[in-house]
């Protein structure tokens, strides 16, 4: 059964250098091309994926759905908003809600924690076109490491990723943003994407993430991963879910993060890459979308029979405790 989906983004997709949910977007609708399917864009006009065999409706205002075609099969969002159409709706969620938020019976959630912290169990991993990921196997030394996240939020917790390398003496690359701390092991790229993200990753013998709050996914500890680099976590939100012994470190506070950077670990790379092909490649996560599709066409259900809402105590960007 082919389906024709339909997505909307209101700016030029593929994005040329840093994205996230965009890039994922964008590797969705070219996996569904691959598969057989029709994913359909209302987007910006200087949208270039025609080529990818993704159909393009150039426009995008308030009420973009009207332009959708007559034999659209459903609509795929990246956000709580539900067009007036009807139509087959999922929405797949990335961010965590707010207090009292609801969000639409037809939500899928990235991670199952990400799903249980909303009181659901619809969740599908997020994943990578690994072929944007290319694999070098490499010997590793346990001097460089990396920051890949927006370093302004507090709760990705650069402060301590900082401290750590610094008391440890090793190598920190900032990408994502910019330390304040000046030091001759801390060096700052800014924002950055595309070949200059591949090669520092590839410079680097491990991903430092020791996130603060509830994190969803976490997809910058699966890029790393895919270039076969182990992660070094804390233990909240979906960390425990994403990473084992055989690819990373989940530190339950700064004092094990610090020791983690002293004493020299190793790792297979081709074990971390072969982990992230098998549960983590777009191939699985467009195939799972196509069977919840699927599944509501044939029988109008909603994938659940409630509204899922934040269910933790407090806000979800409170600082926790590392």
């Amino acid at each position: 059964m082919s389906l024709k989906i339909a997505f909307e983004y209101p700016k030029p997709l593929p994005v040329k250098a840093y994205g996230g949910i965009e890039r994922m977007m964008y590797w969705h609708m070219k996996e569904l091309v691959r598969q057989g399917h029709k994913p359909v864009l209302v987007g910006h006009p200087d949208c270039d994926v025609e080529k990818d065999g993704i159909e393009l409706i150039p426009k995008h205002e308030a009420s973009w759905w009207k332009h959708l075609p007559k034999d659209t099969d459903g609509i795929m969002m990246y956000h709580n908003l539900t067009p007036p159409v009807d139509l087959p709706i999922i929405h797949n969620i990335g961010g965590n809600g707010k207090p009292g938020e609801k969000f639409s019976k037809n939500t899928v959630f990235v991670s199952k924690r990400h799903a249980e912290l909303h009181g659901s169990d619809q969740f599908v991993y997020n994943a990578l076109d690994l072929s944007e990921y290319p694999y070098v196997e490499r010997e590793k030394s346990w001097d460089n490491f990396l920051f890949l996240a927006k370093a302004s939020w507090k709760v990705k917790n650069l402060k301590h990723t900082v401290k750590a390398c610094k008391k440890a003496k090793k190598h920190l690359h900032i990408c994502g943003g910019r330390s304040l701390w000046p030091s001759s092991y801390i060096h700052n790229y800014g924002m950055v994407g595309g070949e200059k993200k591949l090669e520092l990753m590839q410079l680097c013998d491990a991903i430092i993430f020791p996130i603060r709050w509830p994190e969803p996914f976490g997809l910058a500890v699966v890029e790393a991963m895919a270039m076969g680099i182990p992660a070094i976590t804390s233990p909240y939100g979906s960390m425990k879910e994403l990473i084992n012994n055989d690819v990373g470190i989940i530190c339950e506070d700064y004092n094990a993060l610090e020791e983690s950077l002293k004493k020299s670990q190793t790792f297979s790379s081709k074990k971390i890459r072969s982990y992230v092909e098998e549960n983590f490649a777009i191939e699985q996560h467009t195939k799972a979308f196509v069977r919840m599709f699927e599944e509501k066409i044939k029988t109008g259900k909603d994938l659940t029979d409630y509204h899922p809402q934040w269910s933790g105590e407090h806000e979800a960007q409170r600082l926790l405790h590392f």
